[in-house]
């Protein structure tokens, strides 16, 4: 893992070009992203917005016109293609729409297949460990049937299989469900859960509005932008065009555990959005000690009632007791996103006045 930030995946102001005889077309536009250990994270879009070219930068399938792609602390887009299949072989599990077995292999040698390639186990544990990994995803039965002879929800589960096979800490999964009916698509996505729950990570770009509700965290491309997701979440009634606007202007941050973020009485120029970990909201009592007045995690925003009202803040802000990780955003940035959308300011200030009471209530010492 990249020791400078802890993320398994982190995508830096990657740009890829594509130069075709109609001219030259960006299909990533300065594209940054993060992701953590064991997170299940969701990619979606219209078609042509770019996901399955992010999942090629992160999988190392093609290479960016511009930017960094780190997965576990290795530069993947400085490596040669002969560095890229063995890394590949040990990293990453690749799960493709069309499940993509060889026909003439049984579904046992499928998955013992990338074993072969990687030397990853001994040869006399290769049949035992492949046949464990279809009993894994309930399709042991058939371990010594062609594809051919077995049902797509059954092939795309040997397919899953296949990319455990050496049990690699990331899964990236391009539309899996797609060729499957929904009971099937179900069911593969419950086994992706289980895989997270044991501590892989998961990358599953769809199209399914169902299943990537059901995921963690959703990245949103739109014609080669991310779309922030904790931005839509929190701000709904913005459109895309400003989202993708203020998602260029966020600045990631981390602050380690009990770390000041805004000091109460002291100015500051930033609106903040968690998007990883919690913070504590302290206020001063009456008798001069701090209490704490809030807890906030995941989705929710702070910095708002300065940003509204005006004047220095009125209570401290600080990382919880396990670091938190927040976008930012300055004043002028969401002074013009929220003169822009109405509807979005007076949300804001509904937020605002519950929060100011609610620092004024734990201010008394008595708690009345």
């Amino acid at each position: 893992m990249d020791e400078r930030d802890g993320y398994l995946i982190d995508v830096r102001q990657v740009v890829k070009r594509f130069t075709t005889a109609a001219g030259t077309f960006t299909a990533l536009k300065g594209v940054n992203l993060r992701v953590n250990p064991s997170e299940f994270v969701g990619v979606v879009g219209k078609s042509g917005s770019g996901k399955s070219t992010l999942i090629n930068m992160i999988t190392g399938i093609d290479r960016p016109t511009a930017g960094e792609v780190l997965v576990g602390g290795t530069p993947v887009h400085t490596l040669t293609e002969g560095q890229l299949a063995l890394w590949r072989g040990a990293t990453m599990g690749i799960i493709f729409q069309f499940f993509q077995l060889l026909p003439t292999l049984t579904l046992l040698e499928n998955v013992m297949l990338p074993m072969d390639f990687a030397h990853r186990y001994a040869a006399r544990e290769r049949p035992g460990r492949a046949l464990h990994l279809l009993d894994l995803v309930g399709v042991a039965a058939h371990a010594h049937k062609l594809p051919s002879a077995v049902s797509g929800g059954e092939q795309q589960r040997a397919a899953i299989a296949r990319a455990l096979a050496n049990d690699p800490p990331i899964l990236v999964a391009d539309e899996p469900t797609g060729n499957l009916d929904s009971k099937t698509a179900q069911a593969i996505f419950s086994l992706f859960e289980d895989l997270v729950h044991s501590g892989k990570t998961i990358l599953m770009v769809t199209h399914d509005p169902d299943l990537a509700r059901r995921v963690e965290r959703t990245i949103k491309l739109s014609d080669g932008e991310i779309i922030e997701e904790s931005l839509g979440a929190a701000f709904p009634a913005l459109s895309e065009e400003q989202l993708i606007e203020a998602t260029r202007a966020v600045a990631p941050l981390v602050y380690p555990p009990g770390e000041v973020i805004i000091q109460e009485g002291r100015p500051f120029e930033l609106f903040y959005l968690i998007t990883h970990g919690e913070v504590d909201v302290l206020v001063r009592r009456e008798s001069g000690e701090d209490t704490v007045a809030a807890r906030m995690g995941r989705g929710q925003y702070f910095g708002e009632i300065s940003l509204l009202r005006g004047g220095p803040p009125i209570a401290t802000v600080r990382a919880g007791a396990e670091g938190v990780e927040v976008i930012a955003l300055d004043r002028p940035t969401i002074a013009a996103l929220l003169a822009a959308s109405p509807s979005t300011r007076e949300a804001m200030t509904t937020v605002a006045a519950a929060r100011a009471a609610e620092n004024v209530a734990a201010r008394r010492t008595d708690g009345t």
